[in-house]
């Protein structure tokens, strides 16, 4: 019986270069590997339906479920985390010293309000540091390159957000510079940061440091994508998803398996100083497994996900983390 030809698009993430290259293939599976910029990708598959599976954005799918027949389901894989302290920047001019001082002042999100990385750090911010998601007014659009408004992304900001898109002829990195925003949370490094002798600079500018004390704290190393598949092509093929988890962990594997082989000499290997010794701090502070896939080692970083997702008005419901993937996946 030959094998079931699917399309994948995933960004060039070295826990996938096993399933590009071909020493991981998925049983049953002839797999097309896009590499493509997750925005993209997740512009094509909701907007044009494209893609077999595909890497979406935890947000963009919980958006989809709330559509009448929602187009996806999804398999516990996160092609994407990130501690999001990090990705709170702030001009220098602003008077912004500390989180509380974000109140009333005019901050830029990424793409759209809700934004992964976004959830996260408006939910710490609010958590951790008293900050409401509504304590400011938002400014949308693109950081480095100007974008306009995803007409296609079916959620707005709830009625008690202040928000606008800055359209199609600024960028959020060049209002930030020029204090035309004060703040702004972005997955992306704006490129004004890394000038020499900018006046953009990090919230937390010790961030490291404050996210590894978030996660001593928390235990929680956030989420921001997970790997979709058409409703359409499961509803036929139900081990699709089976076969296409069982080979995203196998291909994670092969990476984690050539960072163990490659650590003792990671300091020769790679221009990165210190990297030896930052991995072995990893490793005493989050264990052997930093990545780890599944449901179970993952359920407060969804919940919590979840959570900041219902409050800040994104999710019109409060969805459990067994919600979200196939039955089939939950136990692993």
């Amino acid at each position: 019986m030959a094998n079931l030809k699917l399309t994948f698009s995933c960004w060039n993430y070295d826990r996938m270069h096993a399933l590009m290259d071909g020493r991981v293939r998925p049983e049953g599976i002839d797999l097309d590997y896009q590499s493509l910029f997750p925005a993209v990708t997740f512009q094509r598959a909701l907007r044009e339906g494209q893609f077999d599976a595909c890497e979406l954005g935890l947000t963009f799918y919980l958006a989809t479920l709330h559509m009448p027949d929602p187009p996806f389901v999804a398999i516990p894989v996160y092609p994407v985390r990130l501690f999001v302290h990090g990705a709170i920047y702030v001009n220098a001019r602003s008077g912004i010293e500390s989180p509380k001082d974000l109140i009333g002042k005019r901050v830029g999100e990424l793409f759209v309000y809700g934004h992964d990385a976004g959830t996260f750090a408006k939910g710490v911010l609010a958590d951790e540091y008293g900050v409401p998601a509504d304590g400011y007014s938002y400014s949308i659009g693109g950081v480095d390159q100007p974008m306009g408004e995803w007409q296609w992304f079916p959620l707005k900001p709830p009625a008690n957000v202040r928000w606008q898109h800055i359209g199609t002829a600024r960028t959020l990195d060049q209002m930030l510079e020029a204090g035309e925003i004060d703040a702004l949370v972005s997955a992306l490094v704006p490129p004004s940061y890394l000038k020499h002798g900018s006046v953009v600079r990090r919230l937390f500018e010790d961030s490291e440091a404050v996210e590894r004390a978030y996660y001593r704290k928390t235990g929680i190393f956030p989420i921001m994508h997970v790997v979709a598949i058409r409703k359409e092509v499961y509803r036929k093929n139900p081990w699709v998803a089976q076969s296409l988890y069982q080979a995203l962990k196998q291909s994670k594997d092969k990476a984690a398996e050539l960072f163990r082989l490659q650590e003792a000499n990671m300091h020769r290997l790679f221009m990165v100083p210190w990297l030896t010794e930052h991995r072995e701090e990893n490793r005493k502070l989050m264990g052997d497994d930093l990545w780890p896939y599944g449901l179970s080692k993952n359920h407060k970083a969804l919940d919590t996900f979840l959570r900041y997702h219902f409050e800040q008005g994104v999710s019109k419901r409060r969805f459990t983390p067994e919600e979200l993937f196939v039955p089939e996946t939950l136990s692993d």
